[in-house]
């Protein structure tokens, strides 16, 4: 069982947040946390839901708290700071999308245009079902916008073992074009990361400048996330949260090590020279080389950051699209993005799919009916509840962590933020 820790850096990012509130926690790392976050979510370390966490709660205009507890490593019993840098995994897909809805709002490109207007490569594409593959036949319609942000395109999933991958993003986009649809568009919600490049893809044709060069101009830089980045420097590598995962008889966590079969020359190899930080690899493995050798940046999930320069995209949708007197996004644009584009197909019980983001259609987890957010792979996660005035963030880094523990993390720090901060407005 992991000793209590709590501890935070609010030092270290009061040059770009305000705090204000009495929940935030100033507990040394080998003190019991005495925050309310932290007080409530200590409980699911000792019960071995995850070792580790960074929380933040905010408001229009200022953040309400942030607290952190566990570990960031166990392997090294370093304490988990709250300016830890995690891979958001998924979250780069509500990123992705905002980023992109700001070429909506100049009227450069509609989310019900069809793809192949600005990617020429999927004209003529047919679609080939798995229950009939001997029947292919012209989609009903092309695949749109919509469709690909809101994962109804029927295109090939991330998971096929076939498709060819670049680390390049406009050959891996031509990729997915040159393979059947294997479903009608619009008619199934099928999670698909390739979807959602190829609105990165699209982003590139469009605004004439690389993806990643478009989201830091529109989104990062604006937002003043310094610590937001598909490729991160020697210093924010040390400060990368390490991922965690059940022993073989699932009585304790080990740390995640991928790089324990890695030599010198395979990375020189497959890094091309380019430098990547030692951390990188023991967290995601080889395949980070490539994308630093690349400069590739996977709009569905390449992204890392900060409790804070999350909070700051959270905190500028909550203002309708406003940041620092300055309009980032119009309130239109955000409406459209954050409710439902699926239409009748059904996603789950609990939430429906905007463009690059999920809906809240039931209050289970605390966040009110029409709240918001993404998750992550590693259990990252974000929510705008505009009924309650807030958006709240929990970073985590664990890769197994099953559908009840996930509840019970979500729903106990969003409920407890929403019991003490949420002003319950219109």
């Amino acid at each position: 069982m992991y000793q209590s820790r709590c501890r935070l850096s609010i030092v270290l990012i009061l040059s770009a947040i305000t705090v204000v509130g009495s929940g935030t926690s100033h507990a040394h790392a080998d003190e019991a946390p005495t925050g309310p976050l932290a007080l409530v979510i200590q409980p699911l370390l000792d019960s071995h839901v995850m070792v580790g966490a960074v929380m933040l709660v905010a408001d229009r205009d200022n953040v309400l708290d942030v607290e952190s507890v566990g570990y960031a490593s166990i392997s090294t019993k370093e304490p988990m700071r709250a300016n830890d840098l995690f891979w958001i995994a998924s979250m780069s897909k509500s990123m992705t999308a905002t980023a992109f809805m700001t070429l909506v709002d100049e009227g450069k490109v509609n989310i019900d245009d069809p793809v192949e207007k600005y990617l020429p490569e999927f004209k003529g594409q047919q679609v080939v079902e798995p229950n009939d593959k001997d029947h292919p036949h012209p989609p009903r319609h092309p695949i749109t916008i919509k469709e690909i942000l809101s994962h109804t395109s029927g295109m090939v999933l991330a998971s096929e073992k076939t498709l060819k991958r670049y680390n390049d993003l406009k050959q891996d986009v031509a990729e997915y074009a040159s393979v059947p649809l294997h479903r009608e568009p619009g008619t199934k919600y099928e999670y698909n990361n390739d979807g959602i490049n190829t609105a990165g893809r699209i982003i590139e044709v469009v605004s004439g400048m690389p993806y990643a060069d478009f989201i830091q101009k529109r989104l990062f830089d604006p937002l003043e996330m310094t610590d937001t980045t598909f490729w991160p420097t020697e210093e924010q590598a040390r400060r990368l949260a390490h991922s965690v995962r059940l022993n073989a008889d699932k009585t304790d966590f080990v740390e995640n090590k991928f790089d324990k079969d890695l030599t010198a020359n395979v990375i020189a190899k497959f890094s091309k020279g380019v430098i990547v930080p030692e951390p990188m690899f023991a967290d995601i493995g080889l395949g980070v080389a490539t994308d630093y050798a690349n400069h590739y940046a996977m709009p569905a999930g390449g992204i890392y950051s900060t409790a804070a320069d999350v909070g700051r995209l959270c905190q500028m949708l909550l203002n309708g699209g406003v940041y620092h007197a300055k309009r980032l996004l119009s309130e239109k644009a955000i409406a459209q993005m954050t409710s439902s584009q699926t239409g009748d197909v059904p996603v789950s019980p609990q939430e429906a799919y905007g463009l690059g983001w999920s809906v809240k259609l039931r209050d289970d987890e605390g966040p009110s009916v029409g709240s918001f957010g993404h998750r992550g792979a590693r259990r990252t996660a974000m929510w705008v509840d505009p009924k309650n005035q807030l958006a709240m963030v929990v970073l985590v880094e664990r890769m197994d962590m099953p559908g009840n523990d996930q509840k019970k993390l979500y729903s106990t720090f969003m409920k407890t933020a929403i019991e003490k901060y949420g002003k319950k407005g219109n």
